[in-house]
């Protein structure tokens, strides 16, 4: 390890990457086509919490990234239960 990187972990491995490396750039360190996935839009990395993140948000040492699929939310409709037709 570099004296100027830092650990992160992306689905509980962990990866080093350099100080001021990006969420994006710390998934490429760990899978370089998952992070194509992220660019693509099919996958979202999360924080610890589960949470979207933005894939320009810098990373600190011990930051934790899982990635989930990206569901189109837009599909689905969202107007509730129908009632029918008096």
């Amino acid at each position: 390890m570099n004296p100027r990187d830092i650990r992160v972990f992306v689905n509980a491995t962990g990866v080093d990457v350099p100080v001021g490396a990006t969420a994006l750039q710390a998934v490429r360190t760990w899978n370089a086509a998952s992070a194509a996935e992220i660019e693509g839009g099919v996958r979202l990395i999360t924080d610890s919490r589960g949470l979207p993140i933005d894939p320009a948000t810098p990373m600190r040492a011990g930051s934790i990234l899982r990635l989930v699929a990206n569901r189109d939310r837009t599909l689905g409709d969202d107007t509730g239960p129908s009632t029918p037709d008096a």
